[in-house]
């Protein structure tokens, strides 16, 4: 029996990894990506194609306006981007963002009549953000079961996380296993409208680490 999943596409390392792993699996995915008021559109540049490379069912792009409410350096332009390390949770995380995205995913599941949905979160080398945690995870999908009418008709929904324990070493060298091109991926909370890299911000700075720990060549086009 066919196996249907959504993933979310964020055309960053950590989304087309787990993509690869969902094809590997089995599962014929339905790709969600979101234009939220981000600070350049790169990543969905990259997410489209990643969507079309990977050939999935269906690829949406929904349109949020994030950007109305701020409080992000991602999504508000009077808030910099930092270029060194912050301590506690950092100026670029976006306000409930990760719920507003599986929210999304949980309602297009019951439109498809599909239960499993796939995240990128990662909870070893990441930024920090509260919603990347195991216990934010298990709460949302508590939370899918008791809010929805497949939940209470008897259907289960599960939040696939494959990435969440793993270093960003091991993620590259998994995505490196399974044939995955990092090149054409856009993680730079800074990238320019080329999607090159800036080098310098968090996201930037995990990467880079997570390539020479995982002893793999550093694809990704910088700015400088």
């Amino acid at each position: 029996m066919q196996k249907n999943a959504i993933v979310l596409l964020s055309g960053g390392l950590d989304s087309i990894t787990v993509l690869a792993l969902a094809k590997q699996q089995g599962y014929r995915c339905y790709a969600l990506s979101f234009d939220y008021g981000q600070r350049h559109n790169a990543e969905l540049v990259a997410a489209a194609q990643i969507a079309q490379d990977y050939q999935v069912e269906d690829h949406k792009i929904i349109k949020l306006g994030l950007g109305a409410i701020g409080g992000s350096a991602l999504t508000d332009a009077h808030i910099a981007v930092p270029d060194s390390l912050q301590a506690g949770i950092p100026v670029t995380y976006v306000p409930a963002r990760n719920t507003i995205f599986l929210s999304f995913a949980l309602g297009w599941a019951e439109v498809l009549n599909l239960r499993d949905i796939f995240i990128g979160v990662n909870a070893v080398d990441y930024s920090g953000y509260p919603d990347c945690r195991p216990e934010f995870i298990h709460a949302f999908q508590e939370l899918a079961n008791l809010a929805t009418k497949a939940g209470v008709e008897g259907g289960h929904f599960t939040i696939h996380t494959p990435l969440i324990s793993l270093s960003k070493a091991e993620i590259i060298q998994k995505g490196i296993a399974l044939g995955v091109d990092y090149q054409r991926t856009v993680s730079c909370y800074s990238a320019d409208d080329l999607g090159r890299a800036c080098g310098v911000c968090d996201a930037c700075r995990l990467r880079k680490q997570g390539f020479i720990a995982a002893g793999v060549e550093d694809s990704t086009r910088y700015q400088k």
